[in-house]
């Protein structure tokens, strides 16, 4: 095994005191049986920013349960059958998992049983990197080899892909997630191999796994190359049954778009809106994809976005994230965007639409009924307001009654 050691002096998430505690909290109950596993692991060797971090633990459930109920810690049992708890101390959450081994898989879902071997918890995890584990001290302990892909950023599952993959389908998507967040250079060529011949196993999965995991991948800086690879394995067509527009995607990102909602419309074009149900979105975000996928305000906009009043009534009239979100993708249509374009879409974004001045009862003080007349009264005093660029005030638009 390669000694590795990182200096928790470079790393705050080691010694900062919520960590402390959480850890000692465990070490008290069983020495040297708690260790940092994953993500936090992985990034720190990468050199990338650190968010969750999660903790392997000797401890079963309810032992760890109770070392850290006896620091003063909060616990809530957020996965407990699988031997998943949530530790928070000084309002900052920590998973903590007891080690496990794999006793069935069906492609979705495992059937478990807790072991106190940190080889066979390494085992069960699915790629190389993300099998990694360091002590309070910094030292890193790899089972499985994932040291050696550290400097390379390849991404290789722990023993045979296929087997691997068959335990989870969702690895799939997983694995082009994390090429396309970590990975540098060529992909490996046998989980390649792998997810092009196992893709009929993508159906098994449900909506939700899918589409967190799509968003995680499409949310990477540089997702295309693993993105062509998903058309080429055939995973963009068992998952969206076809490849999207692979060009259009890059030239979104190359504009600048960061949202990986925008950046799926884009690629996925006019069938973006037929997933929204298919992949259960949230209602927010199925919203926003038919906003997109809007033709008589893309329309609109294409005509009138270079004026900058006209792009205003557009804010106005449907906000800034529509109009922005609209912008982009018309001129992702272009191998060149026009020249303006930059300061169309700052300005669509950064514009604060003021409020309409005039209330029903305002012209009902003015003598105007309540129904069609006043209706088509307040109409067309907003009309003039828009007009004035949102200039006229309210004493202005009630002279014009």
């Amino acid at each position: 095994m390669m000694a590795v050691r990182l200096n928790p002096a470079d790393h705050d998430w080691i010694t900062a005191p919520a960590t402390r505690r959480v850890m000692t909290a465990l070490d008290v109950a069983a020495p040297g049986g708690a260790r940092f596993v994953g993500g936090s692991v992985r990034n720190a060797l990468l050199g990338e920013p650190v968010a969750d971090i999660d903790i392997a633990t000797v401890l079963v459930p309810e032992a760890a349960k109770a070392a850290l109920e006896s620091a003063g810690i909060a616990v809530h049992p957020t996965g407990i059958e699988h031997g998943t708890l949530t530790a928070v101390a000084d309002h900052q959450p920590f998973e903590v998992t007891t080690l496990r081994r794999d006793v069935s898989t069906d492609g979705r879902r495992a059937t478990v049983a807790f072991t106190t071997d940190w080889a066979e918890d390494a085992a069960r995890r699915d790629f190389r990197i993300n099998a990694l584990y360091a002590d309070m001290s910094g030292e890193v302990f790899d089972f499985v080899g994932g040291l050696s892909d550290i400097p390379a950023r390849r991404i290789v599952f722990i023993g045979k892909a296929e087997d691997r993959i068959a335990e989870d389908y969702l690895r799939i998507l997983r694995f082009f997630r994390f090429h396309a967040r970590y990975g540098q250079g060529a992909a490996d060529a046998e989980a390649v191999r792998a997810c092009a011949a196992m893709t009929d196993g993508l159906a098994k999965l449900s909506a939700e796994r899918v589409w967190a995991e799509t968003k995680k991948l499409l949310a990477a800086p540089k997702p295309v190359p693993a993105v062509r690879l998903m058309a080429d394995t055939g995973v963009s067509n068992a998952l969206f049954d076809g490849a999207g527009d692979i060009e259009n995607l890059s030239r979104l990102i190359e504009l600048g778009v960061e949202n990986a909602l925008v950046r799926f419309s884009g690629w996925m074009g006019s069938m973006a809106p037929d997933l929204i149900a298919r992949l259960r979105m949230s209602n927010a975000e199925g919203w926003r994809v038919r906003k997109m996928a809007d033709e008589e305000l893309a329309e609109t906009v294409a005509t009138r976005w270079p004026t900058r009043a006209e792009l205003e009534k557009l804010v106005y009239r449907h906000g800034n994230q529509a109009i922005g979100d609209h912008l982009y993708l018309l001129f992702s249509r272009n191998d060149r965007p026009p020249e303006g374009w930059g300061g169309a879409i700052a300005h669509a974004l950064s514009f604060e639409a003021p409020t309409f001045p005039i209330t029903g009862a305002d012209l009902k003080r003015a003598g105007i009924a309540a129904g069609p007349d006043m209706g088509e009264a307040l109409r067309r005093l907003e009309e003039a307001w828009i007009d004035s660029r949102f200039r006229l005030s309210k004493a202005d638009l009630l002279r014009l009654i």
